[in-house]
């Protein structure tokens, strides 16, 4: 069974860039394109980690070690995540505070980098990183808080025994509007923390507007490759906490795994749909958005209680 516990991460690791080729072929489809190879993401990543790293003059060492810090501190957070319902490698009580700490480590690691630098822009982009994250990661806490009270009302449980807990049918008979709660609001957090439309843009130039990739503007080579696995892993993880929510146990690991890898193929084409059907917000819209995600998040908190 320990041998098994490896599976989680692992399947983070490996199967992490694919979610970003599945968002480009929904895309692509939606639009009337061919788009880009599905695996066109692991393609990148080895051509970055087979080129150079070029560094400014004006860039001190935490600049060279933020994207190794927080590459770090994500491949950490895979191994608090369970998948397809096996339990992951580090599991304790209250593991989902470290789990909110890691993905927190990561970014400050990330905007520590851009500013730096020394540049007004990437530095705007920071300002703007933080403002949001701000406001995203009281509803992640508070939404994981409102999981672990709903599913071990007798103290603090880990993420694997929630997610085995609530996802059986008495839970979801029981506790389905406020489940449902928790979704949404954990949904609209994904698409936040890993700036996507409608709060952000990944492929989008226009100064005005940039957030996320305005901070790594200055990074290269095997560099910009740890930033990018790691936003890819960050959006797995993110991803798995929906996912594991949904899905029901079933007896078969093997079928579980199936089931798991699915259902984050569901939701990379849900994130595509929504930045096909989508235009991304004003920037003095996207404190209301996650604002509107921290009431529905407080509402399923206090529905627990009642």
């Amino acid at each position: 069974m320990k041998l098994l516990t490896l599976i989680p991460p692992a399947a983070a690791m490996l199967l992490a860039p694919l979610l970003f080729g599945v968002i480009n072929r929904t895309k692509a489809w939606l639009a009337g394109r061919q788009g880009r190879p599905l695996l066109q993401s692991y393609f990148d990543l080895w051509k970055l980690l087979h080129k150079g790293a070029v560094y400014s003059a004006t860039t001190s060492w935490i600049f060279r070690a933020a994207p190794m810090t927080a590459l770090a501190a994500l491949l950490t957070a895979s191994l608090l995540m369970p998948f397809g319902h096996v339990a992951a490698p580090l599991e304790f009580p209250a593991d989902f505070l470290l789990f909110i700490g890691l993905l927190g480590l990561a970014r400050f690691a990330t905007v520590l980098a851009a500013l730096d630098t020394g540049s007004s822009f990437e530095g705007m982009g920071a300002s703007r990183e933080v403002f949001f994250s701000a406001l995203a990661e009281p509803v992640l806490l508070l939404a994981l808080a409102t999981l672990v009270r709903q599913a071990q009302a007798g103290g603090p449980g880990s993420l694997a025994a929630v997610f085995q807990r609530l996802t059986t049918r008495v839970h979801w008979l029981h506790d389905g509007p406020i489940l449902a709660l928790v979704v949404s609001a954990l949904l609209v957090v994904l698409l936040a923390e890993n700036a996507r439309v409608p709060v952000d843009d990944p492929q989008t130039h226009l100064e005005l507007t940039m957030i996320h990739e305005v901070m790594v503007l200055d990074h290269s080579g095997p560099d910009l490759a740890f930033i990018v696995y790691g936003t890819a892993l960050k959006l797995w993880l993110l991803a798995a906490l929906v996912v594991g929510m949904v899905l029901p146990p079933v007896r078969a690991i093997w079928l579980n795994m199936l089931l798991a890898t699915v259902g984050m193929g569901v939701t990379a084409v849900a994130v595509g749909v929504v930045e096909s059907v989508m235009a991304r917000l004003r920037l003095a819209l996207v404190p209301q958005l996650l604002v509107g995600a921290g009431a529905l998040a407080a509402a399923a908190f206090l529905l627990g209680l009642a």
